[in-house]
């Protein structure tokens, strides 16, 4: 990379490694190199072989870890399986969606536009017979108990000029290697590389230690440019019989770059939205038991605070009302709401807060 290069990647540009590429998005348009780049990856003769039930082919740097055939994996005493059918599809998604469009915060105008082609999982109802909705960031929420196996159906509906493969690598739950959702190179397995038109089943197990909220998101060969233009969602995991929140929120904070959209300017977003009254408004009521889970889904650090509220960190401890995630890292605000009026929750980098990460919570008294 050269000098303008490392200038630009300092600027909010970023490197993916597509099989053999490496490949610099910098400004717009430049997702279309990726993806052209994710076009030229070829499956894998091991994952060939695996979707047709074939002896692994010989591999330079195999070990015979690669040749291990798995079991597929059962719910537990008392659990059950939570079957989903899930599709991957390109979407016209507007960061600015209301109209006009504008800033509830500061009362001011967004001048557009402000839409884009997004990649995003929808679900859809059983055997893909038709959407359930339109699909959304984040994805839809996977919701199980300890002993439950989740049963994750995933269909690759990109077009197909977009030539590339996808995948759902999940964070939090146990899985063997079938299941991992992750394009490996020589060593990929079937579930790694889902081309346009095809389709996988994950199973994926929710152990004791999987108790809490994690993100899923593609893994594919394009993995980086796909998840940050909307490859992503959260899976939530209960004790055996605990009761869900009365309110209960997924919050992903990330950015959209003009190397991803394709728009002049960038966006710190929640849930793919950029600015209060366009990203979530949260509701509850004095007395609710509120849970709001908070994802990062970019290179960024980000934290989170909400106006008017502490809770404790990790459920335990000490109180905290800005905690710190990175990327691909969960933190949980629970609190019993007692405090009514209208607040503001956002990040509190600066920069990530007037560019949009920002958004409003009611409370009813």
């Amino acid at each position: 990379m050269g000098r303008r290069g490392f200038l630009a990647a300092g600027a909010g540009a970023f490197l993916c490694t597509i099989g053999s590429e490496r490949v610099l998005l910098a400004r717009p348009g430049d997702a279309a190199k990726a993806d052209a780049a994710a076009a030229r990856v070829e499956r894998p003769a091991f994952a060939a072989q695996r979707r047709g039930g074939g002896p692994q082919p010989s591999t330079p740097g195999a070990d015979p870890v690669d040749a291990l055939r798995f079991e597929q994996p059962a719910p537990r005493p008392g659990g059950q399986v939570r079957e989903h059918w899930i599709e991957a599809v390109r979407q016209r998604w507007d960061i600015v969606p209301s109209r006009p469009r504008r800033d509830l915060w500061h009362g001011r105008a967004i001048p557009g536009p402000t839409a884009f082609d997004a990649f995003v999982y929808r679900r859809a109802t059983a055997g893909f017979a038709s959407p359930v909705r339109s699909g959304a960031m984040p994805g839809p929420i996977l919701e199980c108990e300890v002993g439950d196996v989740l049963k994750v159906h995933v269909r690759n509906s990109l077009p197909e000029k977009s030539g590339q493969a996808i995948t759902m690598h999940p964070h939090g739950v146990r899985y063997n290697p079938e299941y991992d959702g992750v394009y490996l190179g020589d060593f990929t397995r079937a579930g790694g590389f889902i081309a346009p038109g095809e389709e996988f089943t994950y199973l994926w197990e929710a152990t004791p230690d999987s108790v809490g909220v994690w993100p899923y998101h593609d893994h594919g060969p394009n993995h980086t440019l796909n998840t940050m233009r909307g490859l992503f969602g959260a899976i939530v995991v209960r004790a055996k019989g605990a009761p869900s929140p009365a309110r209960e929120y997924v919050l992903v904070l990330h950015s959209l770059l003009p190397p991803i959209t394709g728009l002049r300017r960038a966006y710190q977003c929640i849930n793919g939205h950029a600015y209060a009254g366009n990203t979530p408004t949260l509701r509850a009521g004095v007395g609710d038991d509120v849970a709001i889970h908070v994802i990062g889904m970019d290179n960024n650090f980000h934290d989170f605070h909400i106006h008017g509220h502490r809770w404790k960190k990790d459920g335990a401890g000490i109180f905290t009302d800005n905690p710190t995630l990175g990327p691909n890292e969960t933190i949980t605000a629970r609190f019993t709401e007692d405090n009514p009026g209208r607040w503001l929750y956002h990040c509190h980098v600066f920069a990530h807060q007037d560019g949009g990460m920002t958004g409003m919570y009611l409370v009813d008294p």
